[in-house]
Parts: C-alpha cells; structure tokens; sequence
C-alpha cells in the first residue's frame, strides 16, 4: 500500500463481494446476497460458482501445490505467523464484519476474532514440529523410519455460526501441514471468508495456495470437487445429516474425511456443584452466540436439591439479557441467522408446552424486523419431546430433574450424538468417574467453554471423525509413510 493510499476498511461488506478467490485474484460475478439478521436487510451480494469455477478452483490448487508442499517449515509457519497478525491488527473490524452477517452480538465476535486467530498462531508453531519416527523392528530384521507428508488439496467446508474460526481451524492446519486448499464457506456468511482471503494474500500466501469460492449450488458443486482425483482430503462442519451425504460422496473416490457434525450437549449438575458457578458456566454454555453453536448445553440435567435454585437462577440471568442488533455494543443476545431458524426454535418450544412443559421466561418471539427469539427456560419437558432429541440451535434451555447419578448419566447417553458435555460437581471422584461415563469426544468439568486451539476438538458417535487443533489436528491433513530400511 502507498503511504496516499487510502486505508482498507475490513468491517465493510462491499470490500469482500468482489467476486470468488481463485488462483490469487478475484474472479468477478453476483448472485448470492447476503442478509444481515439483526434488520432481514441485504449487505452486498457474492459470487455464485459453478461447475467451471469449482474446476478452476481445482486447477489453481493444483498449480500451487507442488511449490507449497516444498516450501520449508519454516517458511510455511512465518506466514501463518502474518496472518495470525494481519488478523490481530484487523481484530475489531472483522468483529464488526461478522456482526452484521452472522448476527451475533459483537462482544462475541470479539471472542470469536481473537480465538480464530489463534489457530494460526497454534499452527505457526506446529508447522515446524511435524513428528517423525525412527526405530528398530521388534525381531532386529530392520529398521523403520515414519515421515509424514501433505495429503493433497484439501476441499474445507465450514458452517455460518463461527464464519472466521471455522475456517482458520481448518485453514492453519492444512496450509501447516503444506495443503493447498479449496474453501467453501456458508452462503448465509461468505464474506467473513473471503476476507481471510485478502488477509492471506497480504500474509504472503502465494496465489493458489488458499481458494475461496461461494455457490448456491453445493450439491453438485462439492460432488463434481469430490470427485476430482486430484482432491484427497474433505474437513467439513455441519450438520450430521448433510455429513452424511458427504461421507456418501468421498466414499466414491475413497477421500479421506474428518467430520465435525451435530451435538445434542448435556450439562449436568450434582447437588454438591457451587451454584453460582454452575450459574455462570451455563450461561456460557448455552448463550454463547446466542445458543447457535454445536457445543451449546442442549439439555440441562439438574439433581433434586438444587433444581429449583438453578431454575429459579437460570431463569433470572436470562431475563435480563439484552436482545438487539449484533452490532450495537450493549446487545448480549443477537438474532438468529434466518427467519427459518427462528421457526424451527419456535416449533421445538410450542411442542414442548403442549406436551406439558412450563415456560420460565421468554418463549415467544418478538414482533421485531430481524431474525429475534428471546432467551427462555423450559421446565417439565417430557424426554420424549423433539426438543430433547434435536439441535435447538437457540437460546432455550429445557431443564430436567433426576435423582440419581446412574440416572443423569443415562439421560446424558441417550442420544445418537456424542460431541461435549458439561459436568458440575465439587466432589472429585464423582467429577471423573461422571466423565468417564459421558459419551462425548468434549467434557466441560466446572466449566462452560471448552474450546481451545491447543486441544483436539471432535466427538464420537453421530458427531463425527477425527479431531480439529491441538497436536493432532494437522495430522489430519497429513499421510505417514513408512520406509523399511537396511543398511
């Protein structure tokens, strides 16, 4: 940039609808707006790709790929180290960016900015310790060296609640790892990826390393990407029925997977737990963007003494949370990402209550422009009730009481998903022996939020494959090869 030149301004919506990003520029086109729900109004409009851009996209990754994968270590992780930067110093106007998209209240996107950038710190470092192996066979007859190589162009599929961490913790490891990549981010957010695009490019990414491309097309979009033979690695977040169908379509050219899909998140708290604590833990757990977050408490299993005391707590906090635009400061709740959202939550909630369950507060949603549904506690839900088996997705928290721990960690397991749970107690066996017992790839003991780019992030059963951060997670986008040796 020209010391005249004038300054870039990241938060603004028109900086980043400039076409899709393949090959290091911006191939120009419209076609998909982009909502902001706090007002049901358009922001700006992005590109819609096709087939011919998704083969473009491969082609690019392709180009670029042999020269990334032998760039040093070193190299690879200074420029991870810049983005981690240029992120930093843009911190408050990407915070605003995603506040208008994605709706959340800005004191979350705040949290969601300095934690996205994280992983690209976490991954500068890594990228300079890939493990290796080196030892003898057990019967002497050789020796056995294991290296670790870049798997190939990574197609990277990321959901609309967390538009810049869900990229970045998958973009620092693969790029680590020395990927080439295709990102495909939600169309309801894209220009929160799209701008991790043109911090990259001023990292130094070289042109084809990092793609990014939008379509209203996915089906067919990441069906024809799959089955390129070019592409070897599929990293996607969302839903687990659409993971499904992309399990579905890797399989067709035997494409490595790592899935991060749904969560239905018990909390569950003992009579022993402190209440103020288990308090401020929820809270955390369930509102965090608003409830829309595959960690969210989804079901609260509260013991008999302290039920009512945690209702009645529960209750009062979320009362008083503040419901408004993402972007204005003293907003602690955001809206929903689609009117649709809103009445999917609304349903689970009708359902509930005319099943028997009693509303504590809110339960209905305003009459508001934008996309609003008010903090609310449910008590007396029937298990059976869908609200116990789905993702809400929103901030509602159906709370149930049990007797006995054989019990809570019954009610905990009895759902096809198995992604985090929270657990409150102040008696330590029982904290562990609790967690031992949960079906989940996530605990949260004595604390409402889990997430970390230093920790493997994943779950078990319908939530998923494979682990995102932490040390393992650029393995994922990495092959061990193995060379028996004489010498």
């Amino acid at each position: 940039m020209t010391l005249d030149a004038a300054p870039i301004d990241y938060a603004d919506p028109d900086l980043h609808a400039k076409g899709l990003w393949i090959g290091g520029r911006w191939l120009s086109g419209r076609g998909i707006p982009v909502t902001d729900p706090s007002t049901g109004q358009t922001l700006a409009e992005v590109a819609d790709a096709g087939l011919a851009e998704a083969q473009a996209a491969i082609d690019a990754a392709e180009a670029a790929a042999a020269g990334w994968r032998a760039t040093p270590h070193r190299q690879r992780s200074e420029i991870l180290r810049r983005m981690f930067i240029r992120m930093t110093e843009e911190a408050e106007a990407l915070a605003r960016l995603i506040s208008l998209e994605n709706g959340k209240a800005l004191s979350d996107a705040r949290g969601e900015v300095a934690y996205a950038a994280e992983f690209f710190r976490w991954y500068a470092e890594e990228a300079t310790r890939i493990p290796g192996e080196f030892r003898r066979t057990p019967s002497g007859s050789h020796n056995i060296l294991v290296d670790h190589e870049p798997i190939g162009i990574s197609l990277l599929i990321t959901p609309w609640n967390f538009p810049a961490a869900m990229a970045t913790r998958k973009i620092g490891p693969a790029l680590a790892a020395g990927c080439t990549v295709i990102l495909k981010p939600a169309s309801e957010t894209p220009l929160t990826a799209y701008a991790m695009a043109r911090l990259a490019e001023e990292a130094g990414v070289p042109p084809g390393v990092i793609n990014v491309l939008t379509t209203t097309q996915p089906g067919p979009v990441t069906a024809a990407i799959l089955a390129d033979p070019r592409v070897r690695k599929l990293s996607f977040t969302g839903s687990t029925g659409v993971g499904r169908t992309l399990l579905a379509e890797a399989a067709k050219t035997v494409v490595s997977c790592s899935m991060e899909l749904g969560g239905n998140a018990p909390f569950l708290v003992f009579d022993d737990a402190d209440l103020s604590v288990a308090l401020d833990g929820a809270m955390v757990a369930k509102m965090r963007n608003a409830g829309e977050a595959c960690t969210a408490a989804n079901r609260f299993y509260v013991q008999d003494g302290i039920h009512d005391a945690f209702v009645a707590g529960l209750a009062s906090r979320m009362a008083a949370l503040k419901v408004g635009p993402g972007t204005d400061p003293a907003t602690q709740c955001g809206p929903m990402i689609t009117r649709k959202a809103v009445q999917k939550i609304d349903r689970l909630v009708r359902d509930a209550v005319d099943r028997g369950a009693r509303i504590v507060t809110g339960g209905s949603p305003p009459a508001a422009d934008g996309f609003y549904y008010p903090p609310t506690v449910l008590t007396h839900v029937p298990p059976d009730a869908p609200i116990a088996q789905e993702e809400i997705f929103g901030p509602v928290a159906p709370v149930y009481r049990f007797q006995t721990e054989e019990q809570a960690l019954r009610l905990a397991n009895a759902t096809e998903y198995g992604l985090a749970a929270y657990v409150y107690t102040t008696d330590l066996t029982r904290a562990f022996r609790v967690s031992r017992g949960i079906e989940a790839g996530m605990i949260g003991l004595n604390r409402g939020l889990m997430s970390d780019p230093a920790a493997p992030f994943g779950g078990v059963k319908q939530s998923g494959l494979g682990r995102e951060g932490g040390v393992t997670g650029i393995l994922e986008f990495m092959e061990p090869k193995y060379l028996a040796i004489d010498f």
